[in-house]
Order: C-alpha cells, then sequence, then structure tokens
C-alpha cells in the first residue's frame, strides 16, 4: 500500500479506536473518525451512528482503507443491540464502502469465535480450526467475516479479518483479566492494537484476503497461532500483560 494513505477509523474514540488513531497517526497517515462521540487528538471525525447510512456514506468518501471497529463489544441484547449495530449497521459500512471506491477493509472480528477451544485446546489456536462460538455477539462476528470474503470474491477488494484479542476497556475488565490465566495470555495491549491495525493498513496491496489473530505475547500458554499475521502483514507483538494498563481508565 502506499505510503501515506487516508484511512477511516469506525468505533474510533473506543480503546482499540484510539490505540489505532494513534499509531497511524504516528506513521504519517490522514485519519478520520466515525463514532457516537468526538476522538481525543482527532480534527477529522464525523459523529454518527452506525443507523446513519447517510454520515457513513460521508465518512467514506476519499479513503483508501478503513478499519471497521464500531459495534456493541460483547453479548448483549440480540434484536435491540446486536442486530442493528453489528449486522444492520456492518452492512451499511461495507456497502458504503464498495461504493466509495475504499480500497482495504479489516474487520474487527474476535476471538470468541473460538471460545470453547480456548478452554480445552488444542493449542495454539489457528485461522483455519473449526470455529467454536461463544454465543450470540460471536455470531454476529461470524457473520462479518462471511461477508468480508464474500467482498472479496464480488467486488475484488481487499478485506483482513482480524480476530483480536481482550484489550480491556475499563479498570473492571483489567482486573478480570489479572485474575484469570487465560485471560493474561490473550490479553492485547493498546500499544500493539496500534500497531497491529497499522500494519493491517501498510499490508502489500496484493493481499487479496486473510483470517488473522491478534494480540500480545502470552505470559504462559500461547493461545492463538500468529504466524501468518507476522508472514501476511509484518506484525509481531511487542508487550505482555500487564504492559499498558495504565493507559486504560
Amino acid at each position: 500500500m502506499a505510503s501515506s494513505l487516508a484511512v477511516l477509523v469506525t468505533g474510533s474514540s473506543g480503546r482499540v479506536g484510539r490505540a489505532a488513531v494513534a499509531e497511524l497517526l504516528r506513521r504519517g497517515h490522514a485519519v478520520r473518525g466515525f463514532d457516537l462521540n468526538p476522538t481525543p487528538g482527532l480534527t477529522d471525525c464525523i459523529i454518527g451512528t452506525l443507523a446513519d447510512s447517510a454520515a457513513i456514506d460521508r465518512a467514506t468518501q476519499g479513503i483508501h482503507a478503513l478499519i471497521h471497529l464500531a459495534a456493541t463489544p460483547d453479548d448483549a441484547d440480540f434484536l435491540t443491540e446486536l442486530l442493528p449495530n453489528n449486522i444492520t449497521g456492518l452492512y451499511h459500512v461495507m456497502e458504503s464502502a464498495r461504493a466509495a471506491g475504499v480500497r482495504r477493509i479489516i474487520l474487527a472480528s474476535s476471538a470468541q469465535v473460538n471460545w470453547w477451544q480456548q478452554k480445552t485446546g488444542p493449542f495454539p489456536i489457528r485461522p483455519d480450526d473449526p470455529i467454536s462460538p461463544k454465543h450470540w455477539y460471536a455470531a454476529t462476528k461470524m457473520f462479518m467475516e462471511a461477508i468480508g470474503r464474500s467482498f472479496v470474491e464480488i467486488h475484488g477488494i481487499s478485506v483482513i479479518i482480524a480476530r483480536l484479542g481482550w484489550c480491556p476497556r475499563t479498570r473492571a475488565q483489567v482486573d478480570e483479566i489479572a485474575a484469570s490465566e487465560l485471560f493474561r495470555d490473550i490479553y492485547f495491549s493498546p500499544g500493539d492494537v496500534g500497531r497491529f491495525f497499522a500494519c493491517a493498513v501498510e499490508a502489500p496491496a496484493d493481499l487479496r484476503h486473510a483470517v488473522v489473530y491478534a494480540a500480545s505475547r502470552a505470559v504462559k500458554q500461547t493461545r492463538f497461532d500468529m504466524s501468518s499475521t507476522t508472514k501476511l502483514l509484518g506484525y509481531q507483538p511487542q508487550e505482555r500483560w500487564p504492559d499498558g494498563i495504565e493507559l486504560i481508565r
């Protein structure tokens, strides 16, 4: 991809979004945010909801690469939260990106699509292992992964599916990770989050489609096989739990 790109980050004011925005700006990319709230340190930010297709259309104009993070971030009521945000909202974003000529779409999936394998192994979990979704939230991410592949084949758009580890949003989540050996091994620090998404944006233009795991270095047990993440995107985690928790408020 070009050395300096116009990148849209949906969900830019969230914990993952802020980390991605900061690293992209540091590397000299032109970043636009899209969120319910203004994004700290980002002047180009469109305020809107995933139901507002007109606002999404404004956001995708002139964009080379899209990082789609905006969603209900965990299990919630399906009909009132997951369906409008994670399914209908995804439809608006994907169709808007296609119409605007976006060349690369990076979709934030979740390690929850292999939740039960995380409990029992075998390890490390590979991108091509059979899925074992936790519940309805993970099911929406499976839908996302499927439509991402469809856009590769039908529209020729480069799509990277990122099955993310856990980047905590609150101090309560930090405490939950601290209490669990499993969660410490799938921790995703803000610093590594930023580096991963920058690598995905900057990956070679001829990368048509990839499903990769992304997390920080495990403390005890390597849960995810990230060899393809390194090979295809050039991402290597630099941190492990508890690096970066001071950024979580």
